[in-house]
């Protein structure tokens, strides 16, 4: 495999997106669209998204509305709602499911802190696994004589200052939605 440091730079930033994706998830106190992202619906003998059997907006600051297509999906989506291990209660309104967003207690704030900060974790070692990849495409490159050693050494310090970036955003990220969490 030859060093690419454009498929390095993608590889990176592709860990921060995942980890922007997995932060959405985390209930912050504020009804936003993407808390039910993660939720699976057992409908017409297959497990989907939400999001293609229902519309989710967010009417109020502190409610989500989940307006289900097909009125026979109703009972499922309220089901698959409630077993998310979310805390949200579906008040059932015929189509129209309406989701209340309770307060979170400060021991819940700090508990999702955590797992904010796991996820930010995990992100920084897959940035770190990109930029090992890339440190290996470069000794290859080197021991098969298609670079010099100073082109390595130069092509390593530029991995090195990518991954540093990288690692600065996922942190950036994650400390946004830690102070989001906590409320300050």
């Amino acid at each position: 495999m030859k060093y690419d440091r454009a498929d390095l730079e993608r590889r990176m930033k592709g860990a921060v997106e995942a980890l922007r994706h997995d932060l959405a998830g985390l209930r912050t106190g504020r009804a936003n669209v993407g808390l039910l992202d993660p939720i699976m619906v057992t409908v017409y003998g297959s497990s989907m998204p939400l999001n293609q059997v229902a519309t989710v907006s967010a009417p109020e600051p502190r409610m989500l509305s989940v307006q289900v297509w097909d009125k026979s999906n109703v009972g499922p989506v309220e089901k698959a709602i409630r077993s998310a291990g979310l805390g949200l209660n579906p008040i059932n309104d015929g189509q129209m499911l309406r989701l209340p967003i309770p307060d979170l207690t400060e021991e819940r704030r700090k508990e999702l802190a955590k797992l904010a900060h796991q996820y930010a974790e995990k992100a920084r070692i897959a940035i770190r696994n990109v930029r090992r990849d890339g440190m290996d495409n470069l000794k290859t490159d080197e021991k098969k004589h298609e670079i010099s050693e100073d082109e390595r050494k130069r092509a390593e310090t530029e991995v090195q200052k990518l991954t540093d970036e990288q690692i600065k955003a996922a942190d950036d990220v994650a400390a946004h939605k830690e102070k989001e969490i906590l409320g300050q």
